[in-house]
């Protein structure tokens, strides 16, 4: 006799009024929570950009490229969902628009529709509920986030996908989300919920009626609120959350517990009533809100101040080393592009402002502008003694800097001069394909051996690890022998290829940096070990 198998249950979020409103947040929470009761959770992001992956969109206008295990270039809400439920998550929780649309158009010139007139619908959008159903395959439930706003002509084949695929699941395996906006008018002092009813309206005009209401908004409102968008929504009393701004992200959580929205979603899908194990994410939050007594100033030598979520995860990364060993954190972005000249005017300026720091991180980046004023920032570094985290353009610049220090005054990386006789940085040789741009980098975990008795291992305690990737630019293993007289040394090597992973300085209390990305593994219930240890470093 055959064992009915229980059904995946699916739940959609959707954005409504403007973008940004938090609905990755809102989709994180919402898989926090469930988690938290005992389900095997995944999320999935549907974007719907006509780019095939985020590889190649531009950091200041969309935030930070999240890179996937397997070497996924994605959404930076692939970086919330992991650390809100603490799981990593795969190229399958990404689809974007154009990846879409590329299997529908390689399908249809390999035959695969026999003949059909290729649509919209059905085509386009079944090929979207295909990614649906493999990413939710060994899962309870699926939460999927719609990218974009509802009304925008962009979406409308995403929320065509969700509203035909609740038909094919069932009302009992399906929910929907709705994010809104309530808007404060300052001269009134009042906040409108209009924008929100006609948001909900253009969803219901669509064929999706909500099953939850998320009410964002930057002031609380009064708790009337939520009868009037009940009475203009259809929308049951019970399933609308008011999520003013929080103090820290991570709070949002426990808001919509408070709410009893878990128990409304349990309710909703037929899921078993367990209560939610949440005293670790409550410790996370309460550190997060805590004035401790001392606090660390870091400098960040950026590039990219356009967007404040252009280094989210290395923000975030370091905020959990912070709380950890509690301390408040002072992060102050420095414009690399400022010192890419020689003016030594701005140099002795740019090192006074350093020397009020109690540490320097370089994160990663590509292209030519900045890279000097991240070199001078890393020879500053090595100099003074100064704490320095390095994370991949990070750590390049750092190699730069000590074999400028040494004398090679004309040591470089292929960014700033392809032809120059000492490029200590050089491109990967096996890049795929020199004249595309999209998914031609060294992406996704790659091993790293820790050699014994180096700063790497004291920060890792292990001999092996593996770490994610992304860059197309390594250290030119003909000068590695040059180290040791540079003032640094390898202490991470991927012995597959024999590219390096890992230096440090040799007379340093701290000079640690790597090609890989760390920030996409921290947590914020477990900081990764080499912002642990470079914020340890800076209170002692």
């Amino acid at each position: 006799m055959a064992i009915n198998k229980k059904p995946i249950k699916y739940i959609f979020v959707t954005g409504g009024v403007l973008s940004g409103l938090g609905k990755g947040i809102t989709a994180s929470s919402i898989a926090n929570l469930l988690k938290a009761r005992g389900f095997k959770v995944n999320l999935q992001k549907c974007d719907p950009y006509l780019n095939v992956d985020a590889g190649t969109l531009n950091p200041r206008e969309h935030g930070e490229c999240f890179v996937t295990k397997d070497g996924a270039e994605t959404d930076l809400d692939l970086g919330h969902y992991e650390r809100f439920i603490d799981e990593e998550m795969t190229s399958a929780s990404s689809v974007m628009a154009g990846k879409v649309l590329l299997k529908v158009i390689q399908d249809e010139r390999a035959g695969k529709y026999q003949g059909d007139d290729v649509q919209i619908i059905p085509h386009l959008t079944a090929a979207i509920q295909d990614y649906f159903v493999i990413a939710s395959k060994g899962f309870e439930i699926q939460i999927i986030e719609i990218g974009g706003t509802v009304g925008d002509y962009e979406s409308l084949s995403f929320i065509e996908a969700i509203r035909e695929f609740g038909i094919k699941v069932g009302k009992e395996n399906c929910l929907y989300v709705h994010v809104v906006y309530l808007p404060f008018l300052t001269a009134s002092e009042e906040i409108k919920t209009k924008p929100a009813q006609n948001s909900v309206r253009e969803l219901r005009g669509l064929g999706i009626m909500p099953d939850i209401l998320v009410a964002r908004s930057e002031k609380t409102p009064n708790l009337d609120i939520k009868k009037k968008l009940m009475l203009f929504s259809g929308v049951d009393l019970k399933s609308i959350v008011l999520l003013p701004n929080a103090t820290t992200i991570y709070e949002v959580p426990l808001t919509l517990e408070d709410s009893g929205i878990a128990d409304v979603i349990t309710d909703k899908l037929k899921l078993k009533k367990v209560s939610p194990k949440l005293s670790e994410w409550r410790d996370v939050v309460r550190r997060a809100k805590t004035k401790f007594p001392k606090t660390v100033k870091i400098a960040m030598i950026a590039k990219y101040l356009d967007n404040s979520d252009t280094y989210l995860s290395v923000i975030e990364a370091l905020k959990s080393a912070a709380w950890h060993n509690n301390v408040n954190l002072v992060i102050q972005s420095i414009d690399a592009s400022e010192y890419d000249d020689n003016d030594n005017k701005k140099i002795k300026l740019m090192h006074k402002k350093l020397m009020s720091f109690d540490g320097i991180v370089v994160p990663g980046g590509f292209g030519a502008r900045g890279l000097e004023g991240k070199i001078k920032a890393a020879q500053f570094a090595l100099d003074q003694k100064i704490p320095y985290l390095g994370l991949c353009l990070g750590l390049q610049m750092a190699v730069i800097a000590a074999a400028r220090n040494y004398g090679m005054t004309d040591a470089t990386t292929f960014e700033l001069n392809e032809e120059a006789n000492n490029k200590v940085i050089i491109t990967m040789k096996d890049q795929k394909n020199k004249a595309m741009t999209g998914g031609t980098m060294r992406l996704g975990n790659y091993s790293c051996n820790i050699i014994d008795k180096t700063l790497a291992y004291k920060v890792y305690k292990s001999t092996t690890i593996l770490e994610r990737h992304r860059h197309r630019g390594e250290c030119n293993n003909k000068y590695v022998d040059k180290y040791n007289d540079w003032g640094i040394k390898v202490s991470g090597i991927n012995e597959k290829n024999g590219l390096v992973e890992i230096i440090e300085a040799i007379d340093h209390p701290f000079f640690l940096a790597s090609q890989f990305h760390p920030e996409f593994k921290s947590r914020p219930n477990r900081p990764h070990p080499m912002f642990d240890s470079f914020i340890k470093t800076l209170i002692i």
